[in-house]
Order: C-alpha cells, then structure tokens, then sequence
C-alpha cells in the first residue's frame, strides 16, 4: 500500500477510505497518528489509567464498526474525537467526577532519565500542571485539550462541541491565561 503524503490535508481521510476498501496498513497508520493524542486526550479528562485504556479501546472498537458507513464529511481527526468525547460524556453520565492524574514518568522518559534529582522537579510539575488543568472550568479544559491533545482547529473544536467559533477562542484563551498564570514561573 502506497500511504499518503504526511503534509496532505486530507492524508487521514485518504487512510480511512483506504481502509474502508479493505486496506489493513491504512487502519494501522491511522491508529498510530492517532492513539497517542486520544489516549492522552480521554487520560487527562477521567483521570484512572486503567479506565482511560477501557476507554481507548472502545473508541477504536467505535470506529471499527462505523468503518463501513464512514463518510469524509469533516476532518478525520475531527470525527475521531467526536467518537472519543461522545464516549467521554457516556462514562461521566454513569460516574462521580474524579480528580485528575499525572501521567506516568516511566511513559515519557527524558534524556535526564535517571537523575532522581530531575525526576522529583518533572513530578512536582507534573502535579503543579495537572492541578492547573483540573482548576480549569469544564468547558474550557474539554476545549485545551481537544486543541492541544488532538490538535483540533477552532472550526473544528466548535462543530464538536455544538458552540460558536468565538466561544469556543474565548474557552481557548481563558484555558490559557489561567494556564499561565498558574504555571508561568515553570518557562
């Protein structure tokens, strides 16, 4: 299978319909743009690692069962999160809210890697910056992330969330300037 150009606008869409067709390697490529940033995406927004990973799952299973009736009406990236939020707002319907959690050391070690001295200042601000997400009102966190994590646009982040385009900067903005003021002496 020839995959398509990575800087194409429309590269994952061309994997899906790909895929669509019969095209194994297309699913693959997709899982592997896409399973980092969803998975952190659903991570920081239920905070339990093991439910995060259930969730995961059933969001590739989700698009696993539409991959029939898929139609490249939006962005892929765009579908995929609204797949992955829908599942999100399932799991909050049956559940308490939870406080959210640092993600592992040991899955992004650095080149410091085993410097205590260094791992103790990553973990105080990975609980200083976790703190500062789950500080966040809702809607503006549920938008960060979608921008950061998924690397959604604002047209796409409205469409997802049924708001404005305008609401949906003025989120983003708020989200990051509270960001910075809770987090500005970490530059």
């Amino acid at each position: 299978m020839l995959l398509p150009d990575t800087q194409d606008s429309h590269a994952d869409e061309k994997l899906m319909l790909a895929w669509q067709a019969g095209d194994v390697d297309a699913f693959d490529a997709l899982y592997e743009r896409h399973r980092g940033g969803v998975f952190r995406y659903l991570l920081r927004q239920c905070n339990d690692r093991a439910r995060a990973e259930e969730l995961h799952q059933d969001v590739w299973m989700k698009l696993i069962a539409a991959r029939t009736s898929y139609q490249p009406t939006a962005r892929f990236a765009t579908w995929l999160y609204t797949v992955a939020r829908n599942r999100l707002i399932d799991e909050w319907r049956s559940r308490a809210p939870q406080r959210l959690e640092a993600l592992d050391a040991d899955a992004h070690p650095g080149p410091e890697g085993d410097d205590p001295q260094h791992g103790a200042a990553n973990s105080q601000h990975g609980q200083r910056i976790v703190a500062a997400l789950e500080a966040l009102p809702e809607a503006q966190r549920d938008a960060f992330l979608l921008h950061v994590e998924g690397g959604l646009a604002l047209a796409d982040i409205a469409r997802l969330a049924g708001a404005p385009q305008e609401t949906i900067k003025s989120r983003l903005r708020y989200a990051y300037a509270r960001l910075r003021g809770a987090l500005g002496d970490l530059q």
